[in-house]
């Protein structure tokens, strides 16, 4: 089972009707405790960085992420799900991130947003959800 982690800034109804789709079985939690009994899990994201890591440290799932991942566990972050992961945000000054990787996630300062799809991973091993 994949765990779509609810911490109340992710777009939890288009993850969940992606699995759908696909006949994967996924379930919308925020519990540590139940998150723990998934298989992976997913960290989606909306919105600002220093809002959404505010609700994450206020959920107590701060540590529990970190150590999942560094259990070397699958995980997912999806747009801001994965900026989280970096120390900070130039977006949000003053606020830390869940520090998995060192670095900073840079504002765009001007211009247009580039288009930001999956059209650039790697893929490491063949997935289901990668299809």
């Amino acid at each position: 089972m994949i765990a779509i982690i609810d911490y109340g800034a992710g777009n939890l109804k288009s993850v969940t009707k992606a699995f759908d789709y696909l006949n994967v079985e996924s379930k919308i939690v925020s519990d540590p405790k139940e998150i723990n009994n998934a298989d992976k899990i997913v960290l989606p994201g909306v919105g600002a960085f220093g809002s959404a890591i505010k609700e994450i440290h206020e959920a107590d799932l701060t540590d529990f992420i970190r150590n999942w991942i560094f259990e070397n566990r699958p995980f997912l972050g999806i747009c801001l799900g994965m900026q989280l992961l970096l120390e900070s945000s130039t977006e949000s000054e003053g606020k830390s991130g869940l520090a998995v990787f060192k670095g900073e996630c840079l504002r765009f300062d001007q211009g247009k947003v580039p288009q930001i799809g999956w059209n650039q991973i790697q893929i490491k091993k063949k997935s289901k959800l990668l299809n």
